[in-house]
């Protein structure tokens, strides 16, 4: 299993750990970042979900403190609880405890390899026909690489 984010309380948000980073980089999993894809199953899987955390006006407020930890405001995650909601039939929970929620789950969210090779498998395919200059030609070699590299067999 793969830790996909770490919690820095200090600043109540998330970055991708180093761990996933490396491997969604190694797998082609990573648009603007390495959880846009995450994002859509959150969203029933529906492409809304990319943005998950299109926040950039939270990000914002916390550049003081991203510059002096040395971290690029891109890199940093923040939930916001009403990107957790449509409105269409509640909310159910406040604001805050949505929060406290996806903080909790973010926080302990973890994927498996069988998951993480799948999803690129999968991406990958469509790139063949979509986009096919972002297709990767050894994706199944890089996989195996992997599983050697990280102890996965």
């Amino acid at each position: 299993m793969v830790k996909v984010f770490d919690y820095l309380e200090q600043i109540d948000c998330f970055v991708i750990t180093c761990r996933y980073k490396y491997i969604a980089t190694i797998l082609g999993l990573n648009e603007w970042h390495e959880s846009v894809w995450i994002g859509r199953y959150f969203a029933l899987d529906n492409d809304y979900g990319e943005h998950w955390f299109d926040n950039w006006d939270l990000r914002d407020k916390l550049s003081y403190i991203t510059d002096s930890l040395g971290l690029d405001p891109s890199d940093i995650f923040i939930v916001d609880p009403d990107k957790f909601m449509n409105g269409m039939d509640g909310p159910s929970h406040p604001a805050k405890l949505r929060k406290k929620f996806w903080t909790d789950v973010l926080s302990s969210f973890q994927l498996s390899f069988d998951m993480l090779f799948e999803e690129a498998r999968h991406l990958n395919e469509e790139r063949k026909h979509k986009t096919p200059d972002e297709y990767i030609d050894d994706l199944e070699w890089r996989i195996e690489n992997l599983k050697i590299a990280l102890n996965v067999i």
